[in-house]
């Protein structure tokens, strides 16, 4: 999932060409030719691998399109608001602009039934934040699969501390759920909490360390202190999660900040010499991170943690349950290490294991800092299939292994969150400001879901709730995540 950022500087009256900087991931989104006018700004966008099916999981891909601006005279970057009618933005065949009633950025899709790859295409965004008299500009994109509206299958009967086997349909989110029927180790729930019976999108793949290093550069000294572990003033070539390229966290500073005042610019390192180097790891999933680093990322990003309910229908869809099923909707599963890799921090890193179905990073039983998550989507070839890419039923990559996965948990600490999703901005000191959102410091109402590259596959299973109960503020060398909307 290789990340650069797209830039562009310009005056309201002016229109300024963007040069030679473009957005991309696993299925190389490329944002490029960025220019600004009033408050439009146009850019074209191409991915591969998109679709738009009608048959079965009838779904789509999008990508997730949101802009930034920094001030010229305080240097701050803020979230730009988009205007929430479609009207006002404009894509070229073959693809649609879907605003959102909030503004915080819109879905650009395939406009009609179709699969392939996306050419390059012109698309125009209104914006309505327009601040100041010249500001430079970023516009991001991610990766995300839409998960439709529609009834699907709780619990698997035998996955630790599951739910019990129902039905999750349009009558239980509009009149809620009781902890009698959702079994033990649960709580009532109001219609508001995402359920997941109603559409959302989910991010594709977990976080990638080069989306990581995005989110960090756009960020002040002081934000950037409290979202890594090492001081960003430390010197050039300093990785920022940990005292060396440790657990294959190959998060750098390329660019030591200053007195406080000025940030730091990040970026990968994971070959410790020429910084954002093909082979520096940018497309592996981000680790160590705790819930308050998750938390800021999707704030920024304005998405919104997923409910564990969610999860399991991004991953079962509305498919049958199986009992004892992983993500990828069999009992089947292939272990695959980061010691199993060909084309290592690559962004055509795959594993050496002979292919078959399940495959997963999981289960290496170690801490061991020589062992990681690996890239992100890994499994996914243009020949494989749901079972052999280890893909949740709508197209989710990596629910299961890699890094473990926070959701809201559905238990007395969690169960009043109704969805809010992330406005783009964080507090002064970096943290999440959404206030019904768990608290940064306790994460009560977080568990994690999905199993890592660590732990044995019982925690990989798509009903496994055995980490209810545990502890998940702290930063951890399998803990990751992803976002929804």
């Amino acid at each position: 999932m290789k990340t650069r950022t797209l830039l562009v500087k310009a005056l309201f009256s002016a229109v300024f060409s963007l040069m030679a900087i473009v957005t991309a991931k696993a299925n190389n989104v490329q944002i490029t030719g960025t220019s600004v006018s009033g408050s439009n700004i146009t850019f074209n966008i191409s991915w591969e691998n998109s679709w738009n099916a009608s048959a079965a999981p009838a779904n789509w891909d999008a990508v997730w399109v949101f802009v930034k601006y920094q001030d010229c005279n305080t240097k701050l970057w803020a979230h730009a608001d988009l205007s929430s009618t479609a009207a006002d933005h404009t894509a070229a065949s073959p693809l649609q602009v879907d605003p959102v009633t909030d503004g915080k950025g819109v879905f650009i899709r395939r406009s009609a039934v179709g699969g392939g790859n996306i050419a390059s295409t012109s698309i125009t965004l209104k914006m309505s934040t327009v601040s100041g008299t010249a500001n430079n500009y970023k516009v991001y994109g991610i990766e995300m699969v839409n998960v439709p509206q529609g009834a699907f299958q709780l619990g698997d009967g035998v996955s630790g501390y599951g739910f019990s086997s129902i039905t999750v349909d349009a009558n239980s989110q509009s009149n809620g759920l009781t902890t009698g029927e959702l079994g033990p180790y649960s709580a009532d729930l109001q219609p508001s909490f995402p359920m997941g019976y109603n559409s959302f999108y989910m991010m594709k793949y977990e976080i990638s360390q080069e989306q990581y290093a995005d989110f960090l550069n756009s960020l002040t000294f002081t934000q950037q202190k409290n979202r890594v572990v090492n001081d960003p003033i430390s010197a050039a070539g300093s990785y920022a999660m940990f005292t060396g390229y440790q657990y294959r966290n190959g998060l750098a500073i390329v660019t030591p900040g200053s007195n406080g005042a000025i940030p730091a610019v990040f970026g990968t390192d994971a070959t410790s010499g020429t910084p954002n180097s093909s082979n520096d790891g940018q497309n592996v999933a981000m680790n160590h991170l705790s819930w308050a680093d998750l938390a800021s990322y999707l704030d920024w990003a304005a998405l919104r943690p997923m409910t564990e309910m969610e999860f399991e229908k991004a991953a079962r869809g509305t498919l049958p349950r199986v009992s004892g099923e992983y993500p990828w909707g069999s009992a089947d599963i292939t272990q695959s290490n980061s010691t199993q890799l060909t084309n290592a921090k690559m962004a055509n890193e795959i594993s050496s294991v002979t292919v078959n179905n399940g495959m997963c990073n999981y289960g290496s039983g170690t801490y061991a800092a020589t062992y990681g998550p690996t890239r992100v989507g890994m499994f996914a070839t243009n020949s494989s299939g749901r079972l052999s890419a280890g893909a949740g039923y709508y197209g989710a990559m990596d629910l299961g292994g890699n890094v473990a996965e926070r959701t809201i948990a559905v238990n007395a600490d969690g169960k009043d969150f109704t969805g809010a999703n992330g406005d783009g901005n964080l507090s002064s000191t970096g943290f999440a400001d959404q206030a019904s959102w768990p608290d940064n410091t306790t994460a009560s109402g977080i568990t994690f879901r999905g199993g890592d590259y660590i732990n044995p596959a019982a925690y990989v299973r798509t009903s496994d709730r055995s980490h209810l109960y545990t502890s998940a503020a702290a930063r951890g060398y399998n803990s990751g995540g992803r976002g929804v909307r």
